[in-house]
C-alpha cells in the first residue's frame, strides 16, 4: 500500500522548481507511505514521478519505487497489492523469457516483469489484486494510468494550465503550481444526493477520478494538455458484462454445491490476502461478513489472529458484545474499544483533511476510530466489506420484490393521497404515539424509530417506478439543484440500467456494486485506514468471487426474509449459528441527537445564513428550513444536514 503522484509540465523549465513540487507532492502523501520515498524524472518529456511506500512485501530497500524494468523500458509507481504474485512469478520462471536476476521479493517487480513479457493488457487479465499505478513506457513515450477492477485504490488525474497532473489523492495534485483550485458546483449536487462524489467526477474542475476497471493512455509528446483532449478510459474488465454473463449462465447446482464453491473461493482469496511481511489482523464487527473472514483466517492460521472491534455504551448501537463472543469461540487475539460520544465527536474536525473532498457518510467516524485502534498493533487489516452488495445483505433488498409489487397494485392516486397524509404527521408525533402505545398495549412489541420509518413509508408510496425507487433509497436531497447555486446535477451513467433485470432486488444490488461500493464504501475504507498508514484488504472483492456471486440465483442470496443466505450457511461451517443469528444493526451514530446537543453550536456556525450568502455556494432558504425543523424535533434531517455540514467543514479547511 502506497501513494504516488506525478506530472507532465513542459512549462517548468527550472529543475529546482520541478524538484520542489515533486517533494511537496510526496510529502502530502506521507501518511500513505511513511517507510520509503523515491523520485524519477524523464526530462526529455517534462515528466516527473514520486512514490511514497508503505512496506508490506519485502520491506528492504530493494522494493523501493519508482521501479525500473530490467530492460529499462518501463518505470512504475504502484499502490496496492498483487495477491497472486507468487503464482505469476512461478509462471514467469517456467517461461522461455526467464532470467534469474530478481532484485527483490516484491509484487511490484513481478508486475513489471509480467508487463515486459506479456504486455499491459494481457497482464491486467492475469493479475488478482487491488491497485492503481502509473506506468511510463520510455520506448514509445506513453504514460498509462490504471485502476483495479472494482475501484479499491484511488487515482485522480486532470489538466491544469496546460500541465497534466495525477496522484493517489487530491492533496498531492493541489500542491502543484499549476493547480487552479476551482470548485465544481455540479459536483456539489452529487455530494448532496449521494453523500459522496461518484467517479469520474471530483470536487474540482478539470480533475477526474479514473473509473474502476479502466486505464488511460497518454502521449508524452503532447505539450499542452487540456481535459477535453484526454483520451476516454479504456475498460479491461466491465462489471456490467460480468453481471449480464452471470445472469445468462445461472448456477445450476444445489445449495451444498454452491456453499462449497463459495467456501473454496473465499478460502483461496483469504489465503492470498494473508501474505504479508508485517503484522496482520482483521476488523471484526460480529456480523456475518467480518465473522466469515475472521473464521477462515483463523482456520488457516497456526496462531491467534489479531481482531479489532469498537463498541458503544448505548446498547442499541453496540455490536461489540457479539464480536467478543465470536472472537472467544474462534480464540482470536481480540482487542475492543468502547467509544464515548466525545471520542466520536473528536474525529469530526479531522474529517476534511482526511477525505480531500466533501464526503458525508456517517460511518466515516467509526471506520476512522477502528483503523486507529488496529494500527497500534498491525500494518495490514482484512475487512468484511462488500458482502452486503454481492449477497443481498442490505435491508432495502429484503422483500422489496413482494412489497413493491403490492404497492404497484394500488391506484396511483390512492398512493399519493396516503403519502401526503402520512408525511403531514411529524416524526416526533409518530414517536410520541409509539411511546404511548408501548405503555398502553405491550412492551413486547416495540416498533423502534417509528417516526423515521413512517417518513420512509410515506415517501415510497409516492414513487412511480423501480428506477425511481432505487434513487429514493440512495438519495438524501431529492432536488439538489434547488440547494446548490448555479449547480447542474450531472447524469450518472450507472450501466446497471443497461442490463435487463426481472426483479428490483437484483437491480439494486447491481447498482450498489457499481456506484455505492466504489464511491462510498471503498473511499471511506481507504482514506480512514491510510490516514493511519494502515493497509486494508477486502477478500470479497476478489474478482473471481464477484463473478461467482453474479451467477447465483436470488434465492441463494435472499431466503425466508433474510439476506446473505449462502454466506450464513458458509459461516455456520465455522461458527455456531446461535452466535450469528440476529438482526443487522451495525455501528450507528446518533447524529440526529448530537446536532440538537453537543454539535449544535458547531453546526449553527457553519449553517449561519449570512455565512451561506457570503460564501455563495448554497441557497440558504431550504437549508435553514431543515435546520430549524431538525433542532425543533419536528423532523429528522440528519442526513441532509450532514451533507451540507461536511461540505461547509471541508470548505473551511481549504481557507486555512
Amino acid at each position: 500500500m502506497c501513494g504516488f503522484a506525478g506530472f507532465i509540465s513542459n512549462n517548468l523549465i527550472e529543475s529546482q522548481s520541478r524538484s520542489n513540487i515533486l517533494k511537496m507532492m510526496g510529502q502530502s502523501l506521507l501518511h500513505r507511505g511513511p517507510d520509503q520515498s523515491g523520485e524519477f524524472n524523464y526530462l526529455k518529456r517534462g515528466f516527473s514521478l514520486v512514490h511514497q511506500r508503505l512496506s508490506i512485501l519485502d520491506t528492504s530497500e530493494n522494493g523501493k519505487q519508482p521501479m525500473i524494468s530490467p530492460s529499462g523500458r518501463f518505470v512504475i509507481a504502484f499502490n496496492g497489492e498483487i495477491y497472486n504474485y507468487k503464482d505469476l512469478k512461478s509462471e514467469i520462471q517456467k517461461s522461455d523469457f526467464y532470467i534469474n536476476d530478481w532484485n527483490s521479493d516484491s509484487d511490484t517487480e513481478v508486475l513489471l516483469r509480467c508487463i515486459e513479457i506479456w504486455g499491459l493488457e494481457r497482464t491486467l487479465t492475469k493479475i488478482v489484486g487491488m491497485f492503481s499505478f502509473a506506468l511510463l513506457d520510455m520506448e514509445n513515450d506513453d504514460l498509462f494510468l490504471i485502476r483495479d477492477r472494482i475501484g479499491e485504490k484511488p487515482l485522480y488525474y486532470g489538466c491544469q494550465k496546460g500541465s497534466f497532473i495525477f496522484g493517489s489523492e487530491l492533496k498531492a495534485l493541489k500542491v502543484h503550481s499549476d493547480f487552479e483550485n476551482i470548485i465544481d458546483r455540479n459536483s456539489i449536487t452529487l455530494q448532496l444526493r449521494f453523500s459522496s462524489i461518484p467517479a469520474p467526477f471530483s470536487i474540482y474542475k478539470g480533475i477526474k477520478k479514473l473509473l474502476p476497471g479502466t486505464y488511460i493512455k497518454l502521449s508524452l509528446a503532447n505539450n499542452n494538455f487540456q481535459i477535453e483532449n484526454i483520451p476516454s478510459p479504456t475498460p479491461y474488465w466491465k462489471l456490467s458484462n460480468i453481471i449480464s454473463e452471470g445472469r445468462k449462465n445461472v448456477f445450476l447446482g444445489g445449495d451444498n454445491e454452491a456453499i462449497g464453491q463459495l467456501d473454496k473461493l473465499l478460502n483461496k482469496s483469504i489465503e492470498q490476502q494473508m501474505l504479508s511481511d508485517v503484522p496482520l489482523g482483521a476488523f471484526l464487527s460480529g456480523g456475518v461478513d467480518s465473522s466469515s473472514i475472521v473464521a477462515i483466517m483463523q482456520a488457516q492460521s497456526n496462531k491467534p489472529i489479531k481482531t479489532f472491534t469498537i463498541g458503544s455504551d448505548d446498547q442499541s448501537y453496540n455490536e461489540a458484545k457479539h464480536a467478543k463472543l465470536i472472537a472467544e469461540y474462534l480464540q482470536t487475539d481480540h482487542t475492543e474499544l468502547y467509544v464515548s460520544a466525545q471520542d466520536a465527536l473528536n474525529i469530526i474536525p479531522y474529517l476534511p483533511k482526511l477525505y480531500d473532498e466533501p464526503f458525508s457518510d456517517f460511518s466515516q467516524i467509526p471506520t476512522s476510530i477502528v483503523s486507529k485502534l488496529a494500527k497500534k498493533q498491525v500494518t495490514v487489516s482484512l475487512s468484511g466489506d462488500a458482502g452486503d452488495e454481492l449477497f443481498g445483505g442490505y435491508n432495502r433488498y429484503i422483500g422489496v420484490n413482494n412489497w413493491w409489487s403490492k404497492i404497484n397494485s394500488m391506484p396511483f392516486w390512492l398512493r399519493i393521497f396516503l403519502s401526503s397524509k402520512i408525511l403531514s404527521i411529524s416524526p416526533l408525533k409518530w414517536e410520541n404515539f409509539e411511546e404511548f402505545s408501548s405503555k398502553v398495549i405491550s412492551k413486547r412489541f416495540p416498533l423502534g424509530g417509528l417516526g423515521n420509518k413512517m417518513q420512509k413509508v410515506g415517501s415510497v408510496l409516492g414513487i412511480k417506478d423501480a428506477s425511481e425507487l432505487y434513487n429514493h433509497f440512495v438519495s438524501n436531497w431529492s432536488f439538489p439543484e434547488e440547494v446548490v447555486l448555479k449547480g447542474v446535477e450531472p447524469i450518472i451513467l450507472n450501466i446497471a440500467n443497461e442490463i435487463d433485470f426481472d426483479d428490483v432486488a437484483s437491480k439494486m444490488m447491481a447498482m450498489d456494486t457499481m456506484q455505492y461500493l466504489p464511491d462510498d464504501i471503498l473511499v471511506k475504507l481507504d482514506r480512514a485506514a491510510m490516514g493511519e498508514s494502515l493497509e486494508t484488504r477486502v477478500p470479497f472483492l476478489d474478482h473471481r468471487i464477484i463473478e461467482f456471486a453474479w451467477t447465483l440465483p436470488l434465492s441463494m442470496k435472499i431466503r425466508s426474509g433474510q439476506g446473505k443466505w449462502i454466506l450464513r450457511q458458509l459461516l455456520n461451517k465455522y461458527v455456531p449459528n446461535k452466535l450469528t443469528e440476529r438482526p443487522k444493526t451495525g455501528f450507528n451514530l446518533p447524529i440526529d441527537k448530537w446536532l440538537r446537543g453537543p454539535l449544535k453550536d458547531w453546526a449553527e456556525d457553519l449553517l449561519d445564513e449570512k455565512r451561506l450568502i457570503r460564501e455563495g455556494y448554497f441557497n440558504p432558504i431550504p437549508i435553514r428550513q431543515k435546520w430549524e425543523e431538525h433542532i425543533s424535533g419536528k423532523y429528522n434531517w440528519q442526513h441532509q444536514l450532514w451533507d451540507v455540514l461536511m461540505f461547509q467543514s471541508w470548505l473551511k479547511e481549504q481557507s486555512l
